[in-house]
């Protein structure tokens, strides 16, 4: 049997002919008792009305006491497992009989008086094991010390206890509608819209609820405090959207209560106990969000991944006194991601894909000879895509591509090869592929590492600029235009006109300077220049430069902004 702490005891056994009742209903030692969090730390005491949080270590119990002055008194006892179930039961003793002291008039000593009331078991109301939101009501209770036992056999684990003289009230929890379920209304491969019917507190009551949702991909869970035992204790949670604007929890790394907002404002909420002992820390689970969104009953979950499993758990949350009531979870399996059509590559044939912004497109390779070796030659229009390939779902190759790459695998008979274009982030992408079994088979022209054309600055003349570029041990054809723009034209516009797969074809002859070959064994020695003349003073000139390849596909150079001189 515990023992009763000596603060507790100047509480429940005081020095005069009659006991001192414990806080109850007496507004402003309530209202002290709140706004001091030191008074009930680590206390066996429950206040009439608040909701205490506290702590159990596993197989050690824990009991807690409160006062019930008068007879035929209206009571209700809940108690909130958190992340493991309870054993708990409720039970009464009479009040110890005023002190004899011999007639003196004096109180029995205080060790008497502790022996008193620890060593009776009292009378057992009720009993309960589980991890369910589990609540004692009777309309007409027995004067008496109360005695809450907890215990918990699987791990350490926190909880929540509430207990009230004045249930009627009191109601600190949010009361659920005559339908609590949450209906899914709508479904979609990384969508879920949920509705639910509004708390009765909120519509007839009038009192400030907020809605949180919790999205799990293990379980639904029994009470807020469940949920917040598998976040970081340090998390906060979400701001409301704003009005008529849904947004995914996903995109936040961490969703948990305010740490101090509400505590001392209403009586309802005391914050709980600081935490001690065997204390471990939690990493936020990345399979597991909540977020709160006001007072609305309608919410799309958005980034969800298709073919997959959720749950989903409604709390209405009284945002007075911070105390929750949990509405009848809901599951639901998202849609399967639509099947995409697979392009199927023919030996040695340029193929031209189209991805859109965050997409992906399969791409199917069949030889239908025997083959050594097979090469993927690649040409990146714009950003950086993502290539990976399967041989008969074997992955063997995973690359990031910009502008021309080529990847070349051994071979095999019979094999089938499976490819998956990944597309930028930043907006559409755009690609040439090509597969062949044939080595020297090979239509984009090989190019330097380095694409960039260089100006000369001092060889600028007012009718003419001299430039260089880089070329490759490949004797390949190399083609240079140019275009006036003005003066307002900026890097961001030359940016937008990056796209490395328009060839020759598409610029006007007016802006043709010259072609011509060039190669070097020697690729340090592999560089040419040239000068474009016939240029106006002053003005500025977009310059381009194509590498044309034996199979008449084209790559272009990076552009170049050059200004000629306004005086010579």
């Amino acid at each position: 049997m515990l023992l009763l702490r000596c603060p507790l005891l100047l509480l429940l056994l005081p020095l005069s002919s009659r006991p001192q009742k414990l806080p109850t209903r007496d507004e402003e030692l309530f209202q002290m008792q709140i706004r001091d969090k030191a008074f009930f730390h680590d206390s066996s005491v429950i206040p009439d009305g608040a909701e205490i949080s506290s702590y159990l270590f596993r197989d050690t119990p824990k009991r807690y006491f409160f006062v019930v002055e008068e007879d035929n008194t209206p009571l209700a006892v809940t108690v909130t497992p958190c992340d493991a179930p309870l054993e708990w039961k409720l039970s009464v003793q009479e009040l110890p009989e005023e002190a004899s002291g011999e007639g003196s008039g004096e109180p029995e000593p205080l060790e008497q008086q502790k022996q008193q009331i620890t060593n009776e078991e009292g009378t057992e109301l009720f009993s309960y094991k589980g991890n369910d939101v589990e609540y004692f009501v009777s309309s007409s209770s027995p004067s008496g010390l109360y005695q809450l036992d907890l215990l918990s056999t699987e791990k350490d684990t926190h909880f929540k206890a509430y207990a009230t003289t004045t249930p009627e009230s009191d109601q600190p929890y949010p009361e659920l509608p005559y339908d609590p379920r949450i209906d899914v209304t709508s479904l979609g491969r990384t969508t879920v819209t949920l509705a639910w019917k509004p708390s009765p507190t909120a519509s007839l009551l009038k009192q400030p609820i907020q809605y949180c949702i919790v999205i799990s991909k293990e379980h639904n869970f029994k009470s807020l405090c469940a949920v917040e035992a598998k976040l970081s204790s340090d998390d906060a949670f979400m701001m409301a959207p704003k009005p008529g604007l849904d947004f995914s929890p996903f995109d936040f790394a961490h969703f948990g209560f305010p740490s101090d907002n509400n505590s001392g404002k209403e009586r309802g909420f005391l914050k709980s106990s600081s935490k001690f002992g065997r204390q471990t820390s939690s990493k936020p689970r990345v399979d597991l969000h909540k977020v709160c969104i006001g007072n609305k009953n309608i919410f799309t979950v958005s980034d969800l991944k298709p073919d997959t499993q959720y749950y989903f758990d409604m709390f209405a949350v009284n945002t007075n006194t911070n105390m929750s009531t949990a509405y009848v979870g809901t599951f639901a399996r998202t849609k399967e991601e639509a099947k995409q059509k697979t392009v199927e590559l023919k030996d040695g044939k340029v193929t031209d894909v189209f991805i859109k912004r965050k997409g992906s497109k399969f791409l199917r390779f069949a030889p239908v000879s025997s083959h050594q070796k097979v090469t993927f030659s690649v040409h990146s229009c714009l950003d950086a895509v993502q290539i990976q390939v399967r041989r008969d779902g074997k992955l063997l190759l995973s690359q990031n591509v910009e502008g021309v790459r080529q990847f070349q695998l051994r071979g095999k008979a019979k094999a089938k090869y499976l490819i998956r274009l990944k597309g930028s982030k930043k907006g559409a992408s755009m690609l040439k592929i090509l597969a062949t079994t044939r080595p020297n088979k090979q239509s984009f022209p090989s190019l330097p590492e380095d694409t960039r054309i260089k100006a000369f600055d001092k060889l600028r003349t007012c009718s003419s600029v001299t430039v260089a570029w880089l070329g490759t041990q490949e004797r390949n054809k190399f083609c240079i235009y140019k275009r006036e723009v003005g003066d307002n034209y900026n890097e961001e516009q030359k940016k937008r006109e990056q796209n490395q797969c328009l060839g020759p074809d598409t610029r006007k002859k007016s802006e043709k300077v010259l072609c011509k070959y060039f190669h070097s064994q020697n690729i340090q020695k592999a560089v040419t220049t040239e000068t474009i003349r016939g240029l106006q003073p002053g003005k500025s000139y977009l310059l381009d430069v194509y590498v044309i390849g034996h199979g008449g596909h084209s790559v272009k150079y990076q552009s170049k902004l050059v200004k000629t001189r306004k005086l010579c």
